[in-house]
C-alpha cells in the first residue's frame, strides 16, 4: 500500500468532481442520438487532437507500457515511432477524407458502403468484443491501483471505477468522453513528469542509468546497451529482450499491427470523425502524433530504470510476484510512485494514473456504445422508421442502455485481464487477431475497386480463425496459462508446434499470420466473384475512383502535408539518436 495524506485525496477528489462536473454540463446538451454518440461533429481539431492520442494513453500506455519498459527496455518505443508514426500520418492523409467523407458514423458503417452487409455486421461484432476486453483491461488496472493506493478490496475497486466511468459517460455521451480525455492528457504529463526527474536523478541521469545497467544487462545475456537501444541488436531474435527479429518488428508491428490499430480501429477513429469538418478531420492524427513520440521518456524510461532499482538490495524496491514465481510487471508504475514522490506529488500522480485508466475506459465504452447502436441493434434490432423524432429520441435511449450493459460486460473483461503478467501482451492479443485482417480487408477496399464483399467478408473471418488457431497452437516461454497461447494444443493433446522467447514475440507473429491469409484470401475470392457495387455507388469510397480534394490551409505550417513531414522527420530524428 501507498501512503496517502490528506492532500494527496484532496487532489484525487477535486479531479473526480472535474470529471462528473463535464458530464453534468454536458448532459443538457444531449438532446438526440447523433450528439450522444457522435457529438455532432462539432470538435475543433486540436481537441479531437488531444482527445485522439488521450484515449489511446490509457491503461495499455502507462501501466502496461512501464511495465514493458522493465520487461523489453528501449525496444518497447518500437509501439511509438515505427508503430505508431506512419500509420498516423497514412490515415491522416489517405485514410481519413474516405471515412469522414462517405458519413459514414462508424467503421463498420464504412464497411457496408464500401462492401455489403454481412461485412459490416462481422466487424461490427468483432470490434464489440474487442471493446470490451480493451475496457476490461482498464478497468482491472485502475481496480489494482485502488486496491494497492488505498487498500479497498479488489472487487470493491472495481465496481467503484465502473460507476464513476458510468456516470459521466451516462451523462455526456462522446461530448464527454473527449473533453475528460483532453483533461486527461494535462493530467498525466503534469502527474508523471516529477517521477520521471527524481527517478533519473536517482541513477546519475542518461548515463548513470546506462553505467549501472550494463552489468544487469550482460547478466541476462544480452550486450551491455541492449535494453537502451531500439535497432541494433535485431538482427538476431534471441539477441534482444523483445525476441523479435528486425522483419518481426517492421512488418508485424510497423505494418499490420500498427496500420490495423490506428487505421481501423473505431475507437481511434472516432475522435477524428467527431471533428468539426474535414481539414479538421484530417489534422487530427497528426496533432495527436506529436505528443505520442514522446510519451515514451514519461513512462518507459522509468519502467528501465526500475530494472536497476529491483537489482539493487538498498533500493527497497521490488515487485510483487504471481503463484509461479513471476514479477507482476503491471506494478511498475505503482511501486515507482511509492519510491519516489512525496506527500501531494504523490497524489498528482496518481491521479494520473486514475486520468490513464479512465480514459481508455470511456474510450471504449463510447466506441462500444456507437457500434452497437447504429451497427447491430439498428441494423438487425430495430431499423429506421419514419418517424425522425421518434427514432432519434428511441436512439439515445438505446445509447444509454447501451452505456451500463457495456460497463457491466467490461467488469468481466477485467476479471480475464488480471489473468496476463503484463496487460500490454494481452491487449497486443486482441489487436493482432481483430485489427490485422480488419486492415487488410479495408486497405485493400480503398485501394483497389476489385474487391468483393463475399471476399472482404470471408477474408475478415478466416484471417480472425487463423490468428486464433496459431495462438491456439503456439505458446510464449515459460507460460503457464491458456490465456497466454497453446489452449488449442492442450485441447487436442499434442504438442505445441512452437515456443516463441516472450509473449510479443507471439503476438507479432499472428499478426502477419491473420494479415497475410485476409490478404490472399481477399485477393483470390475478389478475382473469381463478380464486383456487385457499379463505380458510381464507389465514388467516395476507393482512391481511383474519387476526385482528388485538396484539404489545405492559408498558413503553410497548418497544411497537412507540411504537419506530415515535421511528424516524419522527428520520428525519423529519434530513431537514429536510439538506434
Amino acid at each position: 500500500m501507498l501512503h496517502l495524506e490528506w492532500i494527496d485525496y484532496l487532489i484525487m477528489v477535486i479531479y473526480f468532481v472535474f470529471v462528473l462536473g463535464i458530464g453534468w454540463v454536458l448532459k443538457k446538451h444531449m438532446k438526440n442520438a447523433s450528439a450522444f454518440l457522435e457529438a455532432g461533429r462539432s470538435m475543433p481539431a486540436w481537441v479531437a487532437g488531444l482527445a485522439f492520442i488521450s484515449t489511446n494513453l490509457g491503461a495499455l500506455e502507462v501501466m502496461g507500457m512501464t511495465g514493458s519498459g522493465m520487461k523489453y527496455g528501449m525496444l518497447t518505443t518500437h509501439f511509438y515511432w515505427i508503430g505508431a508514426i506512419p500509420a498516423m500520418i497514412f490515415l491522416a492523409l489517405f485514410m481519413m477524407p474516405f471515412y469522414y467523407g462517405s458519413k459514414a458514423r462508424s467503421v463498420p458503417e464504412f464497411l457496408k458502403l464500401r462492401y455489403d452487409e454481412k461485412t459490416r455486421g462481422l466487424n461490427a461484432i468483432l470490434f464489440a468484443i474487442m471493446t470490451i476486453l480493451a475496457s476490461g483491461i482498464s478497468m482491472y488496472a485502475l481496480a489494482l491501483l485502488m486496491n494497492s493506493v488505498l487498500g479497498w478490496d479488489f472487487n470493491l475497486s472495481l465496481w467503484a471505477a465502473a460507476l464513476i466511468v458510468l456516470v459521466y459517460t451516462y451523462l455526456g455521451g462522446l461530448s464527454s468522453a473527449i473533453y475528460n480525455e483532453v483533461l486527461q492528457f494535462f493530467i498525466i504529463v503534469i502527474g508523471l513528469l516529477p517521477l520521471v526527474i527524481l527517478a533519473l536523478m536517482d541513477v546519475g541521469g542518461w548515463s548513470g542509468l546506462k553505467e549501472s545497467l550494463a552489468p544487469i544487462v550482460e547478466g541476462k545475456g544480452y550486450a551491455s546497451d541492449a535494453y537502451l537501444t531500439t535497432w541494433r541488436y535485431t538482427a538476431d531474435a534471441k539477441a534482444n529482450p523483445l525476441g523479435v527479429e528486425w522483419f518481426g518488428i517492421l512488418f508485424g508491428l510497423g505494418f499490420v499491427m500498427s496500420f490495423g490499430y490506428w487505421c481501423t480501429n473505431f475507437l481511434i477513429v472516432q475522435r477524428a470523425m467527431a471533428a468539426e469538418s474535414k481539414a479538421a478531420a484530417v489534422k487530427v492524427p497528426l496533432i495527436g502524433a506529436l505528443p505520442k513520440m514522446f510519451i515514451p521518456f514519461l513512462i518507459i524510461v522509468p519502467g528501465i530504470i526500475a530494472i536497476v532499482l529491483a537489482n539493487d538490495p538498498t533500493s527497497g524496491f521490488a515487485l510483487p510476484l504471481d503463484a509461479a514465481g513471476h514479477p507482476k510487471y503491471d506494478y511498475t508504475i505503482i511501486m515507482l510512485l511509492k519510491q519516489y514522490l512525496p506527500t501531494g506529488l504523490l497524489g498528482l500522480g496518481i491521479t494520473a494514473l486514475l486520468a490513464s485508466f479512465m480514459s481508455g475506459m470511456a474510450g471504449n465504452v463510447s466506441a462500444f456504445n456507437t457500434v452497437w447502436t447504429y451497427d447491430i441493434y439498428q441494423s438487425y434490432i430495430r431499423p429506421i422508421t419514419k418517424d425522425k423524432a421518434g427514432d432519434d429520441k428511441h436512439y439515445l435511449t438505446v445509447g444509454r442502455i447501451t452505456t451500463v450493459v457495456g460497463v457491466l460486460l467490461s467488469i468481466a473483461a477485467a476479471y480475464i485481464a488480471g489473468k496476463f503478467g503484463n496487460i500490454m501482451d494481452f491487449l497486443q492479443t486482441i489487436f493482432a487477431m481483430i485489427n490485422a485482417p480488419l486492415f487488410s480487408v479495408i486497405f485493400l477496399g480503398m485501394f483497389w475497386k476489385r474487391t468483393t464483399g463475399h471476399a472482404a467478408f470471408t477474408g475478415l473471418l478466416l484471417g480472425f480463425f487463423v490468428a486464433l488457431i496459431h495462438h491456439g497452437l503456439t505458446i510464449p516461454y515459460g507460460s503457464d496459462t491458456m490465456f497466454k497461447g497453446g489452449w488449442l494444443s492442450q485441447i487436442l493433446g499434442i504438442e505445441n508446434l512452437y515456443v516463441y522467447p516472450v509473449e510479443m514475440a507471439q503476438n507479432f507473429w499472428t499478426a502477419i499470420f491473420a494479415f497475410l491469409t485476409s490478404v490472399l484470401l481477399t485477393v483470390g475470392i475478389s478475382l473469381s466473384t463478380k464486383q456487385l457495387k457499379t463505380d458510381a455507388e464507389l465514388k467516395g469510397l476507393v482512391y481511383s475512383l474519387t476526385p482528388r480534394e485538396k484539404v489545405t490551409a492559408a498558413e503553410w505550417y497548418n497544411r497537412p502535408v507540411t504537419l506530415a513531414i515535421v511528424v516524419g522527420v522527428v520520428m525519423i530524428v529519434l530513431s537514429v539518436i536510439f538506434w
